[in-house]
């Protein structure tokens, strides 16, 4: 493949992927400046390593550039300088597509940022992301069982009402 055509091949990923892995990079990383970074990046990973993905039959795109996406914001997560920093974000300062509209939906919002990472991962793929089981458990290495597993367990640890709550 000619330097021409890579580069064309990537401006369509990025044209057809951009609002996707940003969106996933913010609701990973909880700050702007930081998922901008991790979406250059994950481009960036993405093109040095596109020759390998292209000798991978039956690969998605979608989930390829997904997974590259959660690895670097996991590394951005490791890092030093990450950790001694406050990235806690109101809903309010998200992007507009990423703001809840109600506050019922505010709550349920923070409530899943609250959960453990893997569930966590997949109820952001699968809800937020709009991924299918099947891209979910192939973004995340595991089977679609797993997938299918973690988001009942998610679902079941955000109807969790703590005693003394108001809702009964």
């Amino acid at each position: 493949m000619s330097p021409d055509e890579q580069e064309a091949l990537l401006e369509s990923w990025m044209n057809a992927y951009q609002d996707t892995i940003l969106r996933l990079c913010v609701l990973y990383l909880n700050d702007m400046a930081l998922a901008e970074d991790a979406f250059q990046d994950t481009f960036l990973k993405a093109w040095r390593s596109m020759r390998r993905f292209q000798a991978r039959d039956g690969s998605s795109v979608k989930t390829w550039l997904t997974r590259i996406a959660i690895n670097t914001c996991k590394d951005y997560k490791r890092s030093a300088w990450l950790r001694h920093v406050d990235t806690t974000r109101a809903p309010e300062d998200l992007p507009p597509a990423l703001q809840p509209v109600t506050q019922e939906q505010r709550e349920l919002f923070l409530d899943v940022l609250a959960l453990p990472e893997k569930y966590r991962q997949v109820t952001l793929l699968y809800y937020y992301q709009d991924m299918t089981l099947e891209e979910t458990a192939q973004t995340l290495g595991t089977s679609r069982q797993a997938v299918a597993r973690r988001l009942k367990k998610a679902c079941e640890l955000l109807r969790y009402q703590p005693e003394g709550s108001d809702e009964a």
